[in-house]
């Protein structure tokens, strides 16, 4: 087996690990990582796994994230681990969870819904399913499913 690494190791950042093969591009999108940022961004792409058979890792140089952004990960990679790296080392691992309702991330898909108005009101879904992952407008009983979800982050 190789033993050598594919992606080198950061000293200070974010490693987000298990990410399904191929929708990295989307967490960097989600992330707001471009090709105009000042930090090291390391993205690996349909790399073996046991678990997955492919995944993608992305791991971000002197960069942590917030809690919003992890519920958005989560959408899209629901079974991710994020690791906290200094100084080379891991000081704090976890996986992201989707919660049960999703609240202020995606717009709903039904335009003559009220959360696109010009209401003061949040948008906000129930967790329908998981795999597959489909979400229910609590306003308009809109279902949602990944690919509209997807494309709404």
């Amino acid at each position: 087996m190789d033993q050598t690494l594919k992606i080198s190791k950061i000293k200070d950042g974010t490693v987000i690990d298990h990410i399904p093969g191929g929708k990295s591009l989307k967490v960097l999108s989600i992330l707001n990582i471009t090709g105009h940022v000042n930090y090291t961004v390391s993205l690996g792409m349909f790399v073996q796994s046991k678990t997955l058979g492919f995944k993608d890792v992305v791991k971000i140089e002197s960069r942590f994230l917030e809690r919003d952004e992890l519920d958005r990960i989560a959408l899209v990679a629901p079974e991710a681990s994020i690791s906290k790296i200094r100084n080379y080392e891991i000081v704090e691992k976890f996986q992201v969870s989707l919660t049960d309702r999703v609240t202020d991330i995606i717009k709903c898909s039904n335009q003559n819904c009220i959360s696109n108005t010009k209401e003061p009101i949040r948008p906000e879904f129930i967790v329908k399913t998981r795999k597959p992952l489909i979400l229910t407008c609590i306003y308009c009983d809109r279902e949602m499913f990944e690919g509209e979800i997807l494309s709404n982050l």
